[in-house]
């Protein structure tokens, strides 16, 4: 009963304190800690997070004031109170996260790595990077060879990342290089084309707001998930400082 009691909120203590208190009509702090072998400082404390919690009251007999556990029906209450706040807190989530995420990185922690490795790592890199981006928005900076993404994913595959990304209302700003052209802005993204001969590309790179993702698409397959703002915000900057020297041609 005590670890069932734990499951549904109550610490161990309390655990403790309230079945003991239902073997009595009512008690004293005296008898509740002799009961429990609690020391009487923490009973005080118990019995108050207890009666918070609504299950358990005060009475007093002759001058003196005792306690008695509400019946275990209150328990109920007790639980469905507790859904009604995972609900709200639930919802607040979406919100909180970002503005906790934000004072994390401006805190200087120390950037977080992960390593994925084959053609299926990088397709969980791919999945987890824009889980990463849930109740995120703004833009994602891509930086990637056509040619190699075509070879290496199928129609499906890429189409799913692109879907989700637009699902989360975040546009892309990249820079690529194609043999067969040109690709053209659309309301989903701006594109500027660099000559891959002349630099090539072998990763496949995004930037959302703290994270990066990279890809290795040129030898053996992998992929790096990094947390960090510095990293993030410097390779956003060198894509826009391409799109702001390129007409949209080639770049040389």
């Amino acid at each position: 009963m005590e670890k069932y009691l734990q499951d549904i909120g109550l610490n161990e203590k309390e655990a403790t304190v309230y079945l003991a208190l239902l073997q009595y009509d009512n008690a004293s702090v005296i008898e509740i800690s002799t009961k429990t072998k609690i020391n009487r400082s923490t009973t005080y404390t118990v019995l108050e997070s207890l009666a918070k919690k609504g299950l358990v009251s005060e009475t007093t007999v002759g001058k003196k004031t005792h306690y008695q556990a509400e019946p275990p029906e209150r328990l109920e209450t007790f639980v469905e109170r507790q859904k009604v706040v995972l609900e709200e807190h639930s919802k607040r989530l979406k919100d909180i996260i970002p503005q906790i995420k934000s004072v994390q990185r401006e805190s200087g922690e120390k950037p977080v790595v992960k390593y994925f490795q084959g053609r299926e790592g990088i397709i969980a890199s791919n999945e987890e990077f824009f889980r990463e981006q849930e109740g995120q928005d703004g833009t994602c900076y891509i930086i990637y060879s056509k040619d190699l993404v075509d070879d290496i994913f199928t129609d499906i595959e890429r189409d799913k990342y692109k879907k989700m990304r637009l699902s989360k209302n975040i546009k892309s700003k990249s820079v690529y290089s194609f043999s067969k052209g040109e690709i053209a802005d659309d309301k989903t993204g701006d594109r500027a084309r660099i000559d891959g001969d002349r630099y090539p590309i072998k990763c496949d790179i995004a930037i959302n707001n703290d994270s990066v993702k990279i890809s290795i698409l040129g030898g053996y397959l992998s992929a790096i998930l990094i947390k960090s703002q510095d990293l993030a915000t410097t390779l956003a900057s060198l894509v826009n400082f391409i799109h702001d020297k390129t007409d949209k041609g080639p770049t040389n």
